[in-house]
């Protein structure tokens, strides 16, 4: 049974439906909280088999060969061409405090890394197969789209004892579209608590207007710029705690957050963004694709 989708000091939590095709209530209570939570989406072996992949990329990568680091609270990617270049590649991108002084990885690389992106669900045949289900579809298009197309993956390890923290922000910054279409689909690969760091949303939050929006200037450089100045709401704050196989959805303007991860437990996710393919994706946006990749849905 779900929380009253007018209740927005909770997040609406539901049981999968068949077939993946969201119920009214599901939606309504979506449209009103600008988040829900649907348990036990995805099979515990589709979990498995998707943590397998990751590992085997993480296997293959030498570290040696990249140093690059995203933060939230640094913000040192907004001047990394090898993360602005990842829209239609597999990258590695680890924690801020993946290395030491000298420049060497302070534990294994598989405990180091604070994603893969952005493009797993195009180039990867275990993330495609994982991120095009019939069941997912029939999900996103209860949503009201009608021509979806998946702009971005991300494999998030969220690593034990250096998990960095997230700050709030909204997605639709990053993922714009005029109008704003962007939805998020977040996996829990590995459960997750407060403890290891669970993305905590501000339901109903989705409602205020768009603060924040990244772009490139003409001149070249990549920039975050502030849209709005009304605070958030922080002390409304609620957890997304998740048990393994279940899945998020969120709007692109809801304002949510993650903290850092101190626990001895990794936090292990899987995040794809939709957009709806008839909207404006505009060409300064930061995420780009070339031409022998075009944005494609779930066919």
């Amino acid at each position: 049974m779900a929380q009253n989708s007018d209740n927005l000091d909770s997040i609406p939590s539901f049981e999968a439906p068949p077939g993946g095709q969201l119920t009214n209530d599901m939606v309504a209570a979506f449209e009103a909280s600008g988040v829900i939570k649907v348990e036990n989406f995805v099979a515990l072996e589709d979990c498995g088999r998707l943590r397998k992949r990751a590992h085997e990329l993480v296997e293959a990568f030498n570290p040696e060969t990249v140093r690059s680091v995203f933060s939230t609270t640094k913000q040192t990617q907004l001047n990394d061409e090898y993360f602005y270049d990842s829209g239609d590649k597999i990258r590695f991108f680890f924690e801020d405090n993946a290395f030491d002084d000298a420049g060497h990885l302070r534990q294994s690389k598989h405990e180091s890394l604070n994603k893969i992106g952005h493009a797993m669900h195009d180039l990867d045949p275990v993330f495609d197969a994982f991120s095009r289900t019939q069941t997912l579809a029939a999900t996103v298009e209860s949503l009201g789209y009608a021509d979806p197309g998946i702009i971005q993956s991300m494999y998030i390890f969220k690593p034990p004892g250096i998990g960095g923290e997230v700050t709030c922000h909204q997605d639709s910054t990053f993922i714009y579209t005029e109008p704003q279409t962007c939805i998020g689909f977040w996996f829990a690969l590995e459960d997750a608590t407060l403890e290891n760091g669970c993305m905590q949303f501000i339901p109903g939050a989705h409602k205020m207007p768009l603060k924040k929006r990244n772009y490139k200037r003409p001149d070249g450089t990549y920039v975050i710029e502030t849209i709005d100045n009304t605070p958030w709401p922080l002390e409304r704050l609620v957890p997304a705690d998740a048990k393994a196989g279940a899945l998020v959805i969120f709007d692109g303007r809801a304002p949510h957050l993650s903290a850092a991860n101190r626990s001895d437990k990794s936090r292990h996710a899987y995040t794809l963004h939709v957009i709806d393919k008839q909207s404006h994706y505009p060409a300064d946006n930061w995420l780009q694709r070339s031409a022998h990749l075009p944005l494609r849905g779930f066919e």
